[in-house]
């Protein structure tokens, strides 16, 4: 039942960057406030406003993650009455789309600030050597596997030996994305990719060459909810978050249930579909985590746009590029545009683009519902939000 507080998002902002660098000389805490105010006054509200805080860490900022709300919330000069450090990977911004659309509805808060910052690329790390040991990793650690790309790997191995994917699949991935990014002015890689360049890349972890992976790149977003109430006083065109859903199974790849089905996909999808109340043939552009090539394929599967051992197939012959029947990451995407530790953020932001009809040469014409869904860990984690045009 509608009572005025149903969730919307109302503001967003982005980092400008050159060469996947920021362009902006300031520390990972400045562009995070950067991106904040912006999306911030981009709404028409003032710091003064928010009272709900969300982040998921920022990298560089030593202990990486620790009192990321407190921290930034000094910094910012704000006192926030909800926060939210949920930090569950590249999924992150999707669940907190979620727990922030919760606390609007509860009237935990009237204004709820997303924000996140990485400047990976000029740090030139990602801090693993200060990271907490996982138990789990204990039998993979040793024998080479200390960052995510082998267990990606693994995943894609598995599939093409249960399904027959082939290298070729995952480069239709990887060619389209580029083609989107080659819209996007903002992107960092947009040079022509041919299925032929992908194949032909170094291999990092068979079979995933060295263009099946994403970029490393610095970047900053922040994202801004309020109540349909609240947004009617402001000179914003609002994007409703009509469903959610969130799942995680595992931190090592050791322990996934199963190489070849991403479950926590499957199980966050269902969920932001039916609260939803929309089917897959609703949904006019989908923005997926595209750590890898194979994270994008086994998504799509999980998520119910094809059976599972058919994603091969359904990505042939470009159809997720510019112009195909099934236009997704129209930004870029991790592979093409940006990746700076945790992309989520930036996949709700394109499709809060779209959805406004600010997408200019790569707008998806008609868009009015957007599934997004996040990946985080070594496919461990999982979150879906459906967006629909305010």
């Amino acid at each position: 039942m509608k009572n005025g507080r149903e969730p919307v998002v109302v503001g967003i902002a982005d980092a400008p960057l050159k060469d996947g660098k920021f362009v902006t000389k300031a520390s990972v805490l400045g562009h995070a406030a950067f991106v904040a105010k912006a999306a911030v006054e981009e709404a028409g509200l003032k710091l003064s406003d928010v009272d709900g805080l969300l982040t998921a860490g920022m990298w560089g900022v030593p202990g990486p993650g620790q009192l990321a709300t407190v921290t930034l919330g000094e910094y910012l000069g704000i006192m926030p009455t909800f926060v939210d450090g949920t930090n569950i990977g590249g999924s992150a911004f999707e669940a907190h789309i979620a727990h922030a659309a919760m606390a609007l509805r509860e009237g935990y808060c009237e204004v709820a600030l997303i924000v996140y910052s990485s400047d990976q690329k000029s740090l030139r790390s990602r801090n693993l050597g200060g990271r907490p040991s996982v138990l789990s990793m204990q039998h993979e650690t040793p024998y080479g596997m200390p960052t995510p790309v082998g267990g990606y790997a693994m995943a894609a191995q598995r599939h093409m030996h249960e399904f027959g994917t082939t290298s070729e699949n995952l480069a239709e991935i990887a060619v389209a994305t580029r083609k989107w990014a080659q819209l996007n002015p903002e992107a960092t890689r947009r040079d022509p990719l041919s299925i032929d360049d992908v194949l032909s890349s170094t291999m990092i972890s068979e079979p995933l060459h060295l263009l099946d992976c994403c970029l490393v790149t610095d970047g900053a977003g922040a994202l801004v909810m309020t109540t349909a109430e609240r947004a009617k006083d402001l000179n914003t065109r609002p994007v409703a978050v009509k469903g959610y859903g969130e799942a995680h199974t595992h931190w090592a790849i050791g322990e996934m249930p199963d190489l070849a089905r991403l479950l926590p996909a499957q199980k966050a999808g269902e969920r932001a579909i039916k609260m939803a109340g929309v089917s897959h043939s609703d949904i006019d552009l989908v923005e997926i985590y595209d750590s890898f090539t194979i994270t994008v394929l086994l998504s799509l599967e999980a998520l119910g746009f094809c059976k599972i051992g058919e994603g091969g197939d359904f990505v042939s012959g470009q159809r997720t590029a510019p112009g195909g029947a099934f236009p997704m990451n129209t930004s870029g995407g991790g592979l093409s545009a940006l990746h700076p530790g945790m992309f989520g953020m930036f996949l709700l932001i394109e499709a809060v683009r779209q959805l406004r009809g600010e997408g200019g040469e790569r707008q998806v014409k008609g868009a009015e519902t957007a599934l997004v869904h996040g990946t985080g860990g070594t496919l461990s984690s999982g979150a879906t939000v459906i967006l629909q045009k305010g």
